[in-house]
């Protein structure tokens, strides 16, 4: 696949409702706003102070004044808002964000999430990855399936849990993986890989959904 990146965010895209208030993680779900629906209309949050944020690229002069969590120039809505971070925490913790899409380094079919830290390399630190996966509604996960051929999606976390049983759904270039009770549930997979080779890159063992149906 040439651009794994677009193929996951345009479907995580899909997710989404009219009316949600969003958490972007940095990366890959920073692309999500730009495959929206247009006749979609949503708020995004960000942890660094503001509700509003606007996928589209800020006005020439305005770069360095509005950054996203991840201080990337972003632009704000008309009816955006800033306010402290303290606040903003208040509206994640509160349970007032439907949904965060962010990154992994694993997820396990438990809904476990190591996203933070690996041993002995130098981190900056969790951000707001914490709050925003136990404070959301929902947790969706969006990644490449592997890392260089390693398994991402295990058994088990060896990593550092950033928390625990709280993903929701993990959405890759193979396919759309949904966290239930009994496991991991492959709802949807993508035509270009066969059940096998998806299987063979899953670190656990997947259930097949009986309505499965090819990603779109």
């Amino acid at each position: 696949m040439s651009d794994k990146k677009k193929f996951i965010a345009a479907r995580v895209a899909k997710e989404l409702k009219d009316g949600d208030v969003v958490n972007l993680g940095i990366g890959l779900p920073t692309m999500v706003p730009h495959y929206l629906d247009p006749s979609i209309s949503l708020t995004l949050q960000s942890e660094n102070g503001f509700v509003g944020l606007s996928a589209k690229k800020p006005p020439e002069g305005e770069e360095k004044y509005i950054v996203n969590a991840g201080g990337q120039p972003v632009s704000i809505h008309p009816n955006g808002a800033f306010f402290s971070s303290a606040d903003s925490f208040v509206i994640i913790r509160g349970g007032h964000v439907d949904a965060t899409i962010l990154g992994a380094l694993q997820v396990d079919q438990e809904g476990n999430i190591a996203n933070w830290i690996i041993p002995g390399k130098k981190v900056p630190g969790m951000g707001g990855a914490m709050d925003l996966i136990v404070g959301a509604k929902r947790v969706i996960v969006a990644m490449e399936h592997t890392n260089k051929g390693n398994h991402k999606i295990l058994e088990k976390c060896t990593l550092p849990l950033t928390a625990k049983g709280q993903v929701n759904l993990i959405v890759t270039e193979m396919g759309v993986i949904e966290v239930i009770p009994e496991g991991l549930l492959l709802k949807e997979y993508n035509p270009e890989y066969t059940l096998e080779e998806i299987q063979a890159a899953t670190g656990a063992k997947l259930i097949i959904a009986d309505d499965l149906k090819p990603m779109i």
